[in-house]
């Protein structure tokens, strides 16, 4: 008989180590101390050795506690969802799910994306926090991450939503004050609004692009935030400009707020993309969720005629990240 044949004792262990004590862990399942105590020394009977140390201050884990600890809590957890779809319709999803984004993204595209899938599944609830530290946010138990940029960590694997395209924009009021020849490297001398931040494209060095053209620039910049909204904020007022993505300036580039400068270069675009832990079980809602967002970013980022929609979910399609 091995740990894993019996359920009802690894989920004493599980609400044990949870719970902080013996005696918390018995009222939460409604058990009394000296059963749970029981079920304790017959899993380290199974086990043979000690899950846990114990004395009359604390309790920790062994080494072995540890690693059973992490493959119980999975076992436990493919039950649960295995019981929940014998319960429930096939379809209908439910749980929470929690997603982090970066700032400016997760407040528009992102929120919009949650939106749509809750609207389909009505059963689910979701969580949305904002960070520009991806892995943080999936160690302290984030389901998944839609980011923009690039993420290198083999603890995650991330899969392909498509590009984020960039432009130089500015004011019509800052061009008539500041006269272009029609030459990238005219553009370094002019004031820029700039991020923080080589992750998600901000530096000095701004290199432009037109078709097999490339010109780089150097360039000093008034002011320099970790968000693009607060620069699409400056590049309104006529500040300076700025590398902006298109879907933060589409309302702007229609209406005629701001324009953009040398309109047949663009800066390089960045990769967006869903992130999941690699060690981890994706959860049926969660995987719904990603196929939701992969298909959903096709029509988001606008991709270019004859763009092949992402694969659906699977793990051997996606592709783990590597440490740079």
């Amino acid at each position: 008989m091995t740990p894993f044949d019996d359920l009802g004792l690894l989920r004493a262990f599980v609400a044990i180590v949870e719970s902080g004590s013996i005696s918390a862990a018995a009222r939460k399942l409604r058990l009394t101390q000296p059963t749970l105590s029981r079920q304790l020394r017959a899993l380290e009977d199974q086990c043979g050795a000690a899950l846990l140390r114990r004395d009359t201050h604390r309790m920790s884990l062994t080494d072995l506690g540890h690693q059973l600890l992490a493959d119980a809590q999975a076992l436990l957890s493919l039950a649960e969802e295995s019981g929940q779809r014998l319960r429930n319709d096939q379809t209908a999803l439910s749980g929470t799910i929690r997603v982090f984004s970066t700032i400016d993204f997760g407040q528009s595209v992102v929120s919009r994306l949650i939106s749509s899938f809750i609207q389909a599944h009505p059963g689910v609830r979701m969580e949305l926090g904002y960070s520009n530290r991806p892995v943080r946010m999936i160690e302290e138990g984030c389901d998944a991450g839609i980011f923009a940029g690039t993420v290198s960590d083999d603890r995650v694997v991330a899969r392909p939503l498509g590009e984020i395209r960039r432009y130089v924009v500015a004011s019509p009021a800052l061009l008539k004050d500041h006269k272009i020849a029609g030459k990238p490297e005219d553009l370094g001398a002019l004031p820029w609004v700039g991020l923080a931040g080589n992750q998600f494209g901000g530096t000095t060095d701004i290199t432009l692009h037109s078709g097999a053209a490339t010109q780089a620039l150097r360039v000093e910049h008034l002011f320099v935030t970790e968000g693009v909204t607060s620069i699409r904020e400056a590049v309104r007022m006529g500040l300076g400009i700025a590398v902006l993505p298109e879907w933060l300036i589409d309302e702007d580039l229609t209406s005629g707020r701001i324009v953009r400068v040398l309109p047949e270069w663009h800066a390089k675009p960045l990769s967006a993309q869903i992130i999941y832990p690699a060690q981890r079980r994706v959860p049926l809602r969660v995987r719904a969720f990603i196929d939701f967002a992969t298909e959903y970013m096709t029509t988001a980022l606008k991709p270019r005629h004859g763009a092949r929609a992402a694969p659906p979910f699977l793990t051997g399609s996606d592709k783990r990240t590597s440490r740079s």
